[in-house]
């Protein structure tokens, strides 16, 4: 699934390029895409609109037109958008034209993406608030803010990072890789961190998605950047996907289990499974 750096990888091809150009044409070819708005009026509210930046909140893009009319669109786990593809291109879902002849393919063989309208700053504010936490990348980061966020949570530390509504943008393969550098074992709750535990995953989930970003996103199934070009991030991996092999800082064997519903990779020598406390009956 494409998490925060596979988003910002596309955001930052697509950006000069789309931006200050007018969205002229926006075909939806699959309707459930903008569900449960009709595609025709979406198509309405879009179209013939200056695209005045091209952003992002977590793991959206948005798309901020002129008058405050915002496209918010989603990956999910296997969309990509590409700029001019071949003719011909596989789950093609939507096709934005541009008023300088350039088109976009919104691409989703599982067809999870999703295209949603809002108008209005205060109701983009509105949609945030109840779907997106802090954007991990900035200054709301800190060990101090993800301890008074997991504060009395009993929830493995990695279901908790992946709650969007908490921190947005990280998913699986990010979550693994910052544990990882923070020596904190998926299943540890929340809510159990020492102070200086909380310190060092703020600056391993910073250092990760930065990491991601750099090397254009990791393309392990279907994410591709714009060009068509393949991520790097997986290059480099320390423990996702890497079960059997040997662990890079002491030897080893990383181990694959789920949590959060998610499989997860782990060194339980550098990140010691918790203890399960027994409760005397």
């Amino acid at each position: 699934m494409p998490e925060l750096p596979e988003v910002e990888t596309i955001r930052r091809h697509l950006a000069p390029r789309v931006e200050g150009r007018v969205l002229t044409e926006l075909d939806i070819e699959d309707p459930r895409w903008c569900e449960p708005l009709a595609p025709a009026e979406l198509r309405d509210a879009v179209e013939g609109r200056v695209v005045e930046k091209l952003g992002r909140r977590g793991k959206y893009l948005v798309w901020e037109l002129a008058d405050e009319v915002f496209l918010l669109v989603h990956l999910r786990m296997t969309g990509t958008l590409l700029l001019d593809p071949a003719p011909g291109v596989l789950y093609r879902r939507v096709r934005f034209v541009l008023s300088d002849g350039h088109e976009l393919a919104f691409c989703d063989p599982r067809r999870f993406g999703t295209g949603q309208l809002v108008v209005g700053s205060d109701a983009l504010k509105a949609f945030f608030a109840t779907r997106v936490g802090l954007e991990p990348l900035g200054s709301e980061l800190t060990g101090e803010t993800l301890r008074a966020l997991a504060k009395g949570r009993r929830a493995p530390i990695k279901a908790f990072l992946l709650d969007q509504r908490r921190i947005a943008g990280v998913g699986n393969i990010y979550a693994d890789e910052a544990l990882f550098r923070a020596r904190v074992h998926p299943l540890r709750p929340a809510g159990s961190l020492k102070r200086a535990q909380y310190d060092e995953l703020a600056a391993a989930v910073q250092e990760v998605l930065a990491a991601g970003i750099d090397a254009g996103g990791a393309s392990i199934d279907d994410f591709r950047h714009p060009d068509g070009v393949s991520g790097a991030f997986q290059n480099g991996f320390l423990v996702h996907l890497r079960r059997g092999e040997s662990c890079v800082r002491c030897g080893s064997e990383i181990v694959k289990f789920v949590a959060a519903g998610r499989g997860t990779y782990a060194c339980e020598t550098c990140q010691p499974r918790p203890r399960i406390r027994r409760t005397v009956g």
